[in-house]
């Protein structure tokens, strides 16, 4: 007979007595949150927000990365394709492995491979070597993300859990929007190689924080023995194999290539055989029973429409300024850092206004989505006369709104878990953070293809039905003419879906989530 004491959240194992093998015992007195534990938290935030801009940088970097190693369009779309599934694939079982090897030591390694991998990817000698490389780096950079909502949610006081927890928001907010100013610095005055190292020294940074900061806790091995090996192999290919398929979906037509067919149809097949397998599984990766939670449904639910607006506000202006206006990315990124910078002080603002009883998280929520769609709607009015300044009144709203749209989230996926749930609502919250991301963006270049298409077609016909139209302009101008007036109807059409997909989550906050309370009201 087994008789566990389950802890709480701020709590270590106490006792365990067994019959078989005796399980290791904890450290008796749990870790006192002080200047020690707030540094390891800032040391992994420091790491996943490093590995968010690992990502954008070499993402908007790859043409001169693609130049300088001699990789083809269609190679450098994989070496993208490829850490993207990597990386969310990771963060599905991240939290299992930092359970089993505890979160300081697995963070170390992670963060360590991380740095590492990134040093030696520009001196790849062929391009199987940097597949491999960014196979591995994918792995590592994916791990990352949901030891920062474990951290929060095992270390924090209840009175300030919160505001641990809007660090993370940060790799929502500010990760993505400052991507594309770094990349375009990094390249623009380092070179093309420091698209890869820029990570080295905010890597080293973290480590030394995660070290001093974060606990050792005893290992876990003992779980190594119900290990779920068929979750492993059912889990990690179909989250591969769906994110490989949406990321080449739209480049190779989508199921009119049998290799797309192949990748989402029997990634969609391995991961229904893996959610079976998690139900049944008595240590799983995912705890399917948790989605009868309401406020943890509703918030993964509304995390894609959240990921697919916030996704859209940065790609829309660095593709109409580029398109329309000729910008080149250092000249695109002041619009980026508009949003970006001020979201370190307008994050801890809303958690603050939050951490109080009497502020409603859904009003809250209901808001900040709101203020989304308004920004929207004033984009959808650009016109071909818009430059870098005109973006400026949308960009203002976004910085109240996405940390107003993204702090609600995080309280109805963590609000009143029990301490054993922790592990798998950060599986849970990460992995549909990182899928939504990548379908998020499918979606939009999919839409963002057919529509400029469309454009294209009706303005050609309604100049070929008007010959006087071009009133001896060249051809060439005429037709460059035409392309971006196409580009604008395009990001109007874009602007406009957005906005309407923030509207459509506000249906959904009077009818799915209940009320929910901060772990600790401060007044």
């Amino acid at each position: 007979m087994v008789n566990v004491l389950i802890p709480p959240l701020n709590t270590t194992v106490v006792t365990v007595t067994s019959t078989t093998a005796p399980a290791p015992v904890a450290p008796a007195t749990p870790a006192p949150f002080g200047i020690r534990i707030a540094t390891g938290l800032v040391g992994v935030l420091l790491a996943v927000l490093v590995s968010g801009f690992n990502e954008n940088v070499t993402k908007f970097a790859m043409p001169d990365i693609r130049g300088a190693m001699g990789f083809s369009y269609d190679q450098a779309s994989w070496l993208l394709a490829i850490y993207s599934a990597t990386s969310v694939s990771a963060m599905a079982f991240a939290p299992w492995c930092a359970g089993t090897f505890t979160l300081r030591r697995f963070a170390l390694i992670a963060i360590g491979t991380f740095m590492v991998l990134g040093i030696f990817c520009p001196f790849a000698p062929n391009y199987t070597s940097m597949v491999i490389l960014r196979i591995f780096q994918g792995f590592a950079g994916g791990a990352l993300p949901p030891l920062l909502m474990s951290v929060a949610l095992r270390f924090l006081p209840p009175g300030i859990k919160l505001y641990g927890l809007g660090g993370y928001a940060l790799t929502a907010t500010f990760g993505p929007s400052f991507g594309l100013p770094l990349a375009a610095w990094s390249v623009e005055y380092l070179g093309w190689k420091f698209a890869f190292w820029q990570i080295i020294p905010w890597s080293l940074a973290a480590m030394a924080f995660v070290a001093w900061g974060l606990p050792q806790d005893p290992m876990k091995l003992e779980r190594l023995k119900q290990f779920n090996w068929r979750g492993l192999l059912l889990g990690m290919p179909a989250l591969i194999m769906i994110v490989l398929g949406l990321e080449q979906g739209q480049r190779l037509n989508w199921f009119d290539d049998q290799l797309i067919c192949f990748l989402i149809g029997g990634g969609v097949l391995l991961f229904v055989l893996f959610i079976i397998n998690e139900w049944f599984q008595p240590l799983p990766f995912f705890k399917i029973q948790m989605l009868e939670r309401r406020n943890l449904t509703f918030a993964l639910i509304v995390l894609g429409g959240v990921l697919f607006v916030l996704l859209g506000v940065i790609i829309i202006p660095s593709n109409f300024l580029s398109e329309v206006q000729g910008y080149r990315p250092l000249q695109t990124a002041p619009v980026m850092l508009w949003v970006a910078v001020p979201q370190l002080i307008a994050l801890p603002l809303v958690v603050a206004l939050m951490n109080n009883r009497f502020v409603d998280c859904r009003v809250v929520l209901g808001t900040g989505l709101g203020l989304l769609g308004v920004a929207c709607f004033i984009g959808s009015h650009l016109t071909q006369v818009w430059n870098r300044d005109d973006f400026f009144l949308m960009q203002m709203i976004q910085v109240i709104a996405q940390p107003m749209a993204v702090i609600p989230l995080l309280m109805f996926a963590t609000g009143g878990l029990a301490p054993t749930d922790g592990p798998f609502a950060s599986s849970w919250f990460n992995t549909v953070k990182g899928f939504a991301a990548v379908a998020a963006g499918s979606f939009l270049e999919t839409v963002n293809v057919h529509r400029e298409r469309f454009h294209s077609n009706v303005l050609v016909d309604q100049y070929g039905n008007n010959p006087m139209a071009s009133n001896g302009v060249p051809m060439a101008e005429m037709a460059e003419r035409l392309h971006k007036q196409a580009v604008v109807l395009t990001s109007s059409d874009l602007y406009l879906y957005m906005g309407g997909v923030a509207l459509l989550m506000i249906l959904l906050i009077p009818v799915m989530p209940t009320r929910i309370f901060p772990p600790r009201a401060v007044s």
